[in-house]
C-alpha cells in the first residue's frame, strides 16, 4: 500500500470520526446528567437529515438558488427542531421516568426510535427508498499522488471541529455549563443552591439532539445521500464511541468517536491484506469487534467518568 493510499484512509477516518464523536458527546450528555440512555438518539440523527432535506426543497420551491442561504437555513432548521425535539422527548418521557428502573427509559426510547424511524418510512415521500441529498459544498480537489484532499471533506471536518469546541466552550467556560457539571455532579445539590434541575436537563437533551442533527447534515453531505436506517448503525457507533471512551466523559466520547473510525480503517487496510479476496465492508465487523475485546478488558472505557447501573 502506497504513502497516499494510506493517507487517505486516515483522512476518511478522521471525517468519519468527527460524526461518530458528535453523536457520542451527545450519549455522553444525556447519561451525564441524568444516568439515562437514550436509544432514540441516532433516529433523532436521522429525523434531522430528512428535515434538512425538506428544507432544502422547500427553498427551492421559493426560488431561493443561494448556495450558502440553502445551507445556512437547512442547518439552523434541523438543529433547532431537533434540539426542540430533544427537550420534549425529555419533559414527557425521560423526566417522568427519571424515579422507575433504568430499563423502562431505555425500553421506551429504543420504542420511540421505532416510532421516527417508521415514521419516516411511511410518511415521508418514498421514505423507504435511499434519498439523494443536494451536493451544497464546493468539490474541488487536491491530490498528492494517491492521496486526494477534498474540499467539502475539509469544510465538514472543521464545521465538526468547531461544533465540537463549542460545546466544550459552553460546558466548561459559561454560568450555564456550570449549571450542567452541577447537576451532572450532584441534582439534589444542585437544586439546593438554586438551580432549576428541569430546565437544565432539557437544555442538555437540546444540545445533543441538536448536534446529533448537525451530525446528520454533515452525514448527508459527505456521502449525497440519506435513507430512513442511517441512524440505527450510526446510533449504535456513537453509543459504542461513548462507552469505549467513558460513559459520562465528554472528552471520552470524541476519543471513542475517533477511535471506531480508526478501527473502522484499519479493518478496511487489514481485511483484505490478510485475507484476499475479503471485502472492506467486513471493517464494521473488525471495528465492533476490537471493541467487545477491549470492553471485556476495561469496562469503563479509557476514561472512567461514572458507573452506569447494569440493565
Amino acid at each position: 500500500m502506497t504513502l497516499g493510499l494510506l493517507s487517505q484512509y486516515i483522512f476518511n477516518g478522521l471525517m468519519l470520526g468527527m460524526i461518530y464523536a458528535m453523536v457520542a458527546v451527545g450519549f455522553t450528555l444525556f447519561f451525564g446528567v441524568l444516568d439515562v440512555i437514550k436509544f432514540s438518539h441516532g433516529d433523532v440523527l436521522m429525523v434531522g437529515a430528512f428535515t434538512g432535506l425538506a428544507t432544502y426543497l422547500g427553498l427551492q420551491a421559493l426560488g431561493i438558488d443561494s448556495v450558502v442561504v440553502q445551507l445556512l437555513v437547512m442547518t439552523l432548521v434541523a438543529t433547532l427542531s431537533m434540539a426542540l425535539l430533544g427537550a420534549v422527548i425529555a419533559k414527557y418521557l425521560v423526566l417522568p421516568l427519571r424515579l422507575a428502573p433504568p430499563l423502562n427509559t431505555l425500553l421506551i426510547t429504543l420504542m420511540l426510535g421505532t416510532v421516527l424511524r417508521e415514521s419516516v418510512r411511511l410518511f415521508y415521500p418514498q421514505g423507504s427508498n435511499p434519498k439523494p441529498f443536494p451536493r451544497l459544498l464546493p468539490t474541488d480537489s487536491i491530490s498528492f499522488g494517491s492521496f486526494t484532499l477534498r474540499a467539502d471533506s475539509m469544510i465538514l471536518l472543521l464545521a465538526g471541529l468547531a461544533a465540537i469546541m463549542a460545546v466544550h466552550l459552553l460546558i466548561n467556560r459559561t454560568k450555564l455549563g456550570l449549571a450542567i457539571r452541577a447537576v451532572a455532579q450532584d441534582a439534589d445539590t444542585a437544586r439546593i443552591m438554586g438551580i432549576n434541575f428541569e430546565f437544565i436537563v432539557l437544555l442538555t437533551f437540546a444540545i445533543g439532539s441538536g448536534m446529533a442533527a448537525l451530525g446528520g447534515l454533515m452525514n448527508g453531505l459527505y456521502y449525497n445521500e440519506i435513507n430512513f436506517g442511517i441512524g440505527l448503525l450510526l446510533g449504535v457507533i456513537g453509543f459504542s464511541a461513548a462507552v469505549v471512551g467513558g460513559l459520562g466523559n465528554i472528552y471520552g466520547a470524541i476519543l471513542g468517536g475517533f477511535l471506531f473510525s480508526a478501527l473502522q480503517s484499519v479493518g478496511a487496510v487489514a481485511l483484505p491484506a490478510l485475507f484476499p479476496g475479503t471485502s472492506t465492508a467486513y471493517k464494521d465487523v473488525f471495528a465492533f469487534a476490537v471493541v467487545i475485546i477491549f470492553m471485556a478488558w476495561r469496562p469503563t472505557g479509557l476514561i472512567a467518568e461514572k458507573k452506569s447501573e447494569r440493565v
